[in-house]
């Protein structure tokens, strides 16, 4: 029979479970089941700080160099990232989305035979060939049309991303998939992706969490208003301080093999770890918020602050910034300062780390 679970032992089964000892890339791809990207480099982009915690001898930009190789896709999941083929494949076709208008669609069948035509291409050869213009984006700005558009013909499944120059997306075409024969099996499927990811989970995290999903598979978006009962019907639980919370089948949040060990780890803002704030809040009893979209006299911890961890709590956050091949560091204090009993030793162990990952190769 197995124990009870305390909030302490659900604390250090998410952490262990997670930042498990570093391994190939390809191997610690399929473990995470998802890596969300983020534009920002502050001091690196949020894949590559999330990958060299998991990565044996990881440098910045290893995903975006080694992807064209890797079985890997970037497209949107619950968030835009890096998904295994497998999980992406259960992704396709997105049917019923918004339709396009015939202009769009003509426009996008001419762009589809140009990106055929040449194999890979980058977004300003398309440009410079359609001359689209530009175009209101999501955010109240102007893009390329032509930016738009391809953009809007990846998530439906037209084009892949073939690979990254400098940080641009270059498109291909991508070959057409037959649909899950069992949608609401196939949709399980990706939410077991997350649950796998982000476990353990409060049940109201859950229940958003397998509702986003609909984001990744949006033909399927009557799906998620069941998919949250499903998946707590199927998945262990147990009411630890009043809440209820969930992990995988066949794992003990209890287990004493789930050990902490001393490193200090300075952890993207997206990092698994620290991705879901509910959960956060209630482990280590303070409110981390992402504030580099947050105008600057209103930020709390900074622009791009990196929660810090030691011994399995999250002690404060780092600021980082890299300049001419040195790193400079601003680490804050959750309790205004620093602790005792090796933290410091370990602090500039991490940070020494750090140093190695932003070194070009």
């Amino acid at each position: 029979m197995k124990t009870t679970p305390t909030l302490e032992d659900l604390r250090r089964y998410a952490v262990a479970r997670s930042l498990f000892a570093p391994t190939t890339l390809p191997q610690a791809l399929r473990r995470l089941g998802f890596v969300q990207a983020d534009p920002i480099r502050a001091p690196a982009r949020a894949q590559d700080l999330t990958l060299r915690h998991r990565v044996r001898d990881y440098r910045v930009g290893d995903l975006e160099r080694r992807y064209p190789k890797l079985d890997i896709e970037e497209d949107f999941f619950v968030n835009y990232g890096f998904v295994p083929r497998a999980t992406h494949t259960l992704m396709h076709p997105r049917e019923a989305l918004t339709p396009w208008p015939a202009a769009r669609w003509t426009q996008a069948h001419a762009m589809l035979d140009f990106v055929r035509e040449r194999g890979v291409v980058h977004p300003r050869d398309v440009d410079a060939h359609f001359q689209h213009g530009k175009a209101r984006n999501w955010f109240g700005g102007s893009s390329n049309a032509s930016t738009q558009l391809l953009d809007g013909m990846h998530y439906r499944g037209l084009l892949r991303i073939a690979r990254r120059e400098g940080g641009v997306r270059l498109y291909a075409a991508r070959e057409a998939h037959a649909a899950a024969p069992d949608p609401a099996a196939a949709y399980d499927a990706l939410v077991d992706v997350v649950v796998a990811k982000y476990a353990p989970l409060p049940e109201r995290s859950l229940s958003e969490l397998a509702s986003r999903v609909r984001y990744g598979a949006p033909q399927w978006t009557a799906l998620a208003r069941a998919a949250g009962a499903r998946v707590k019907a199927r998945l262990p639980s147990a009411t630890v301080d009043g809440q209820r919370w969930y992990w995988p089948a066949g794992e003990n949040p209890a287990s004493k093999r789930h050990a902490i060990d001393g490193a200090v780890r300075l952890l993207a803002p997206f990092d698994p770890v620290v991705w879901d704030r509910r959960r956060f809040e209630a482990f280590w009893g303070w409110a981390y918020r992402f504030e580099a979209y947050t105008p600057a006299p209103q930020r709390v911890r900074g622009y791009y602050a990196l929660p810090l961890l030691w011994q399995g709590q999250v002690i404060g956050w780092g600021n980082l910034a890299w300049h001419d091949g040195r790193l400079e560091a601003d680490i804050g204090y959750v309790n205004g300062k620093a602790p005792r009993g090796g933290f410091k030793a370990a602090l500039d162990d991490e940070l020494q780390h750090m140093t190695g990952f932003l070194s070009p190769r």
